[in-house]
Order: structure tokens, then sequence, then C-alpha cells
């Protein structure tokens, strides 16, 4: 299994983390065999005006930057440490499972009283539901730690990277590369989907993974033949 692990630093200017996160979906797509991508956002400050002085297109490239990393056949994980802010958050709600190590802060995007309404706004919906999304939308305190695993914005708590690898590892024994995406999509659908348009999608799916267990089956059989030969 490959592991793909990058360092992000928040603070750099955004089109260099757009730069970044494109870069790590490209090798992720290219690798051979299951892969995993871990994520460590560090940052010692929540200061910084998000998304600073910038025109519209580039927080649209970085917000297809970020659904790209969304929506990789890969496992996505997430170590956060310090405070996560601004495009922190944006990966931290983008992926599979996120780690928080003590003493993190997620710290919500406001500037001047406002609430920045990009992507994350969106993803905070998805996670807590509309209700929970308002209150920290409209009351903006920062989250710790404790609070952030209450709500399920972080799944566990964790001592740093190896933990997040652990977490990865762990995830891709469950899925194929190619279902992953498919998985997600699944899930994220389902809270909106009515039965009858859920029941073909998911019949689709089921009908993939019914040749793939085929698949793999006849291959271990023919494995079984050539050894006993």
């Amino acid at each position: 299994m490959n592991i793909n692990r990058v360092e992000i630093d928040p603070a750099r200017p955004l089109a260099e983390l757009t730069a970044t996160v494109n870069t790590l979906c490209d090798e992720t797509e290219k690798a051979a065999g299951k892969t995993a991508v871990v994520l460590h956002l560090a940052s010692s400050s929540g200061d910084s005006p998000w998304p600073g002085e910038i025109g519209v297109s580039a927080v649209n490239r970085w917000e297809r930057a970020v659904r790209r990393l969304e929506r990789l056949d890969a496992a996505t994980v997430v170590v956060a440490e310090g405070v996560c802010a601004g495009p922190a958050l944006d990966l931290l709600l983008a992926v599979d499972f996120r780690v928080g190590v003590p003493g993190l802060v997620v710290n919500l995007p406001v500037n001047d009283g406002h609430f920045w309404p990009g992507m994350a706004l969106y993803r905070l919906v998805q996670l807590l539901g509309v209700r929970r999304a308002r209150q920290l939308v409209m009351w903006g305190a920062d989250i710790t730690l404790a609070g952030a695993l209450e709500l399920g914005i972080v799944d566990r708590s964790g001592d740093g990277v190896e933990e997040a690898v652990r977490a990865a590892t762990a995830l891709t024994g469950h899925l194929a590369d190619r279902e992953t995406a498919l998985r997600r999509q699944l899930i994220s659908e389902a809270a909106t989907a009515d039965y009858d348009e859920a029941l073909g999608i998911h019949l689709a799916a089921c009908d993939r993974e019914l040749r793939r267990l085929h698949t793999a089956a006849a291959a271990r059989a023919d494995q079984a033949v050539k050894a006993a030969s």
C-alpha cells in the first residue's frame, strides 16, 4: 500500500496552496495499487485574514482543488494541530477521516464579523446538519478539540502523523481504490435522494461489486490450481 504524506502550511499564499493540493492529486491519481493520502496541517496562529487580497478566480481554483482532493479514489486522512483555520478548515472538512492533536483549536473563517461564504460552509451543513451549522456560523465561537470531537468535525484525538497513518491504513484495507469515491457519493446523496432514485445508483454499485468479487474469486481459484500442480 502507498501512503502519500504531505505537510501543508496553511499560512502560505493561496496560489501556492492550490498548486500543492493539485500536485498531491496528480501523484495520487498516477500511483499504482492501493493508495492513501495523509495531510499534516500545522499552524500556530489563525490571525491571518482568509482568504486575503485575491480575486474570485483564485478562490474558484482553490475550491476546485479541494473538490478534486475530496473525490480522489483513495482514502484521505488529515492530522490537524495548532489552529485549524482558513484553508486548513477547508481541507479538514474535505477528507474521509480527521485526527486532532491535543491543543487543537478549530477557528471558523470570520472577517470583520462576516462569516466567509466559501464551501466550508456547505460542508459544515452536510456534516452537521442545518441547525448545528447555523449555531456555529451565527455565534462564531472557536471550537476546542473536545468540542470538535463532540460535533464530529474531528473523528479521533491522536498524537500526530503516525496516528493518521494508522487510520489511513485501516481505511484503505476496507476499500478498493476505484470504489472509494463512489462510496462517498452514495453516502452524501443518501440524505437528499428519494428511494427510487437512489435504488438505481445503489444497484449499479452492487453490480460492480459483485463483478469485482467474482473476478477476485476466479483469480484465487486459478492460483490454487497452479499451486497444486
